[in-house]
């Protein structure tokens, strides 16, 4: 199984392959405007930059936040984390050309979600 993804403007692509470990929804704030809530999580060695990494710019967290978040500096795409060093890491699951096979397994930082959007047990109805 390989899965494509890309950037808006395609500077930044990458592949996947095998299906990720697993997909979550993050509702803090700092994920809800960085457009990087629903991440898919996968390893090192199954995640290849094909191009554009002179593209990506990330954004160091502030405590209580731990997970850096990238961009592309073309368009403003929130890709997650793809040059992390971490055995595992997020990627921005709207950034994925194909289905990755897996769905929406946890939400994080609930307590954060504005009262306008939907929550776990809307999104399962």
């Amino acid at each position: 199984m390989e899965i494509k993804g890309s950037c808006c403007c395609g500077a930044v692509q990458f592949v996947i392959d095998d299906r990720p470990s697993m997909m979550g929804k993050c509702h803090c704030s700092r994920c809800r405007k960085l457009g990087t809530s629903t991440m898919v999580f996968v390893k090192r060695g199954q995640f290849r930059l094909v191009s554009g990494e002179d593209k990506i710019q990330s954004v160091e967290p502030q405590p209580p936040y731990k997970y850096v978040r990238s961009y592309c500096r073309s368009c403003g795409t929130s890709l997650g984390e793809p040059l992390s060093a971490d055995d595992t890491f997020p990627i921005n699951a709207h950034c994925l050309d194909d289905d990755p096979g897996i769905r929406i397994s946890f939400h994080e930082f609930v307590a954060e979600k504005p009262d306008w959007a939907p929550g776990p047990e809307e999104e399962k109805a």
